[in-house]
């Protein structure tokens, strides 16, 4: 018969084998548990990754596939004969550029434009902000609705239509010319549009007109997010509505202005095409044409569809060296970059 103490010994003994055991029990629990949060968390990611599939595959087909067509632009491509037809010329495209004294001076007055209106965008960038700050000081929503509706519309309208409207208002026989000489202000129609002057300040206004609503959505979606603490906190000390919007909405919407202009600025050479196709002509050829509209009229107009590749693959290498130096000024002045 055992005595007390050795029957305590027994029953002491077994108590660190029961935890033991509890403790296996709880650390395969904690493994499995854990394995578990891994696989849901693979499981999540893999299904965010099926939500952007399309969207990668609409950038391989759109952006990168066009790319093969850069091989036009060291051959003499002749349509509609086949590329493996043409005679392969090499860098004789690019050579004609910088050689022939003719084609770099109408190159650098395209340039010219080009940078001019990339520059007076770039310099008006900040309208659209000053348009969202004080289109969200009103006060009366129907009245804001209203003035928002009606500027963001235009950006839904094409440039052929826009054109007709300015055909309509501001040519010769316009609405605009008819009701000044009858009230007897001019004795000849002003030629708005089938004239060269003030050619880029003529598009930067038309170019503003339709894309002031639509370019403020993003600052209005911005001053949406502040957190209305700061205001609180502003009123507290005092400050009015002009003190708020100085000290608390401008500095919260910087970041994004910076990120949007310096998106602009790696696209410096993009003006895109069709507002100035569509308001071009005889007269104001000079200075309307940009370097979109160049390369365009130099594929379809003249037939020479390997010098406007070459051209166009310039100018995309370019722009994606302005989005490196940019990303590259983005972290060295601000800590963050932009891609």
């Amino acid at each position: 018969m055992q005595s007390k103490e050795e029957s305590g010994k027994a029953v002491g003994g077994g108590a660190p084998a029961v935890g033991a055991a509890s403790g296996g029990k709880a650390a395969r629990a904690a493994r499995r548990s854990g394995d578990g949060r891994v696989m849901s968390a693979k499981q999540h990611g893999f299904r965010l990754w099926l939500l952007i599939v399309p969207f990668l595959i609409m950038s391989l087909l759109f952006s990168y596939l066009p790319l093969f067509g850069w091989i036009y632009a060291f051959f003499d491509y002749q349509p509609p004969l086949p590329l493996s037809e043409c005679d392969f010329v090499g860098l004789q495209w690019f050579e004609m550029l910088v050689q022939n004294p003719a084609q770099l001076k109408t190159i650098g007055q395209v340039l010219v434009n080009t940078f001019a209106m990339s520059g007076l965008n770039i310099l008006t960038s900040f309208f659209p902000l000053v348009f969202a700050i004080a289109l969200n000081e009103i006060r009366a929503k129907w009245f804001k609705n209203l003035i928002q509706t009606l500027t963001t519309l235009p950006n839904f309208i094409s440039w052929v239509l826009v054109y007709a409207v300015a055909f309509a208002m501001f040519s010769t026989t316009g609405m605009f010319n008819t009701l000044l000489e009858n009230m007897g202000l001019i004795s000849e129609p002003i030629k708005f549009l089938d004239s060269d002057l003030h050619t880029w300040l003529k598009m930067l206004l038309w170019g503003l007109w339709k894309g002031l609503g639509w370019g403020s959505i993003m600052y209005l979606a911005g001053i949406a997010g502040i957190d209305p603490e700061l205001y609180e906190a502003a009123q507290v000390d005092g400050a009015n509505r002009f003190q708020q919007i100085i000290h608390v909405t401008i500095p919260q919407l910087l970041p994004t202005y910076f990120v949007l202009l310096m998106l602009s600025i790696s696209n410096f050479l993009n003006n895109g095409m069709d507002q100035y196709f569509v308001f071009q002509n005889a007269f104001n050829m000079q200075h309307i044409q940009v370097l979109d509209l160049y390369v365009y009229n130099v594929g379809m107009g003249s037939s020479s569809l390997s010098l406007a590749t070459a051209i166009s693959m310039l100018k995309s290498l370019v722009s994606v060296g302005l989005l490196i130096l940019v990303n590259w000024l983005s972290k060295r002045t601000r800590g963050v970059s932009i891609v």
